[in-house]
């Protein structure tokens, strides 16, 4: 069962919207929970602010989840909110299952809307160091609670596209490989039914926009070093929907596929899904721009029916407390055959030429 529109708008955290989240904007949101739910500080990030957790029920199924290790990366953080009122009032699983829920684990890079830490470390590349804070408390978590199942939650950025299509990867997943040849083992086989089933229920909300993550192996990784552990290990991605820069409508999808998850594992029917509709999942490719501007006289990139085309993309600036989206020409490591274009524009058609000036592109092509 998918929650859409009324359904889902009951157990929407309204007043959490947006890409910038951290803990000032959630802390009311957490210490309002009920006492069914157990409300812990479980560490400190470098300069000094409190990682939180919210575990609920006492069910054998042990899930442990957490978002934000990349600062910058909130719509999970969001679609955790939404799952944690819809506990609150479906409280059903507390008797199967036990969850454990980092909503942010990297508060000092959410603060400053970056995916590193405040020591300038990526925290999902510091699985076998464990050189920051933050690193140690997510291993002590891991070596304190034993999860049967871990959900690595993250965002990714708008260039990904499903397989060779023009469909944007709203929502990828990855079983993460535990070895250099990227074997499987029963952990990754888990990994990979649990996903299969998860995309079931977003194929009938958004058919042909669901991916599958790169799975090469770094052991620095902390799904990868989790999965080296035996415990299966999900990697989520939230990714772009059209027109949906804030994430809301990703937020919504993300939510479902975390309910149909803990449900499948509560249910006992994660073995009515099998690894090959895991590995039928189109592989995510890197062929989207924010903005393709078309029919422009020095332009080198091509599309279904373009020739002469440029790319723009969107970077991500925190100015006062606000998250802005300013447009900068981009640069392909390598071109693809066909470049999308989330936006098109014809440089030879004056309304469109129009919007390019009042949107301050017009100047970064001259």
């Amino acid at each position: 069962m998918a929650l859409v529109d009324k359904e889902y708008n009951l157990f929407y955290v309204s007043e959490i919207k947006g890409r910038y989240v951290h803990y000032d904007l959630i802390n009311s949101f957490l210490n309002e929970l009920p006492n069914t739910f157990k409300n812990e500080v479980i560490g400190k990030s470098v300069r000094g602010e409190e990682v939180r957790s919210i575990t609920f029920g006492q069910g054998p199924n042990k899930i442990l989840m957490w978002s934000q290790m990349h600062g910058n990366e909130s719509t999970t953080t969001k679609a955790v909110l939404d799952l944690l009122r819809y506990l609150e009032h479906n409280d059903e699983l507390k008797r199967t299952c036990t969850l454990r829920i980092i909503p942010i684990l990297n508060p000092d890079g959410a603060r400053d809307y970056t995916r590193v830490n405040a020591n300038g470390i990526d925290l999902n590349r510091d699985a076998q160091d464990l050189s920051q804070p933050e690193s140690i408390i997510l291993k002590q978590q891991f070596d304190s609670f034993l999860p049967n199942f871990c959900f690595n939650l993250h965002d990714q950025r708008t260039i990904f596209n499903v397989g060779d299509t023009n469909k944007p990867a709203t929502v990828s997943f990855l079983a993460p490989a535990f070895d250099e040849e990227r074997n499987n083992s029963p952990s990754r086989a888990r990994s990979m039914q649990l996903i299969a089933a998860m995309n079931e229920t977003l194929h009938g909300l958004i058919p042909g926009q669901i991916g599958r993550y790169d799975d090469g192996f770094n052991a620095n990784c902390v799904g990868d070093a989790f999965q080296m552990k035996g415990i299966p290990t999900i990697l989520f991605e939230a990714g772009h929907f059209p027109d949906d820069y804030s994430r809301e409508y990703t937020r919504m999808y993300i939510f479902n596929a975390l309910l149909k998850a803990i449900t499948t594992i509560a249910d006992n029917t994660l073995d009515h899904y099998k690894v090959d509709e895991y590995l039928a999942i189109p592989e995510n490719s890197k062929q989207f721009v924010d903005i393709l501007i078309y029919n422009y006289p020095s332009g080198k990139l091509k599309g279904p029916g373009i020739e002469n085309g440029i790319a723009v993309q969107y970077k991500e600036v925190l100015e006062n407390a606000q998250l802005l989206f300013k447009p900068e020409l981009h640069e392909f490591e390598k071109i693809p055959l066909v470049v999308f274009g989330h936006k098109m524009i014809d440089f030879s058609n004056d309304k469109d030429l129009n919007w390019l000036k009042e949107h301050g592109i017009l100047k970064l092509l001259n």
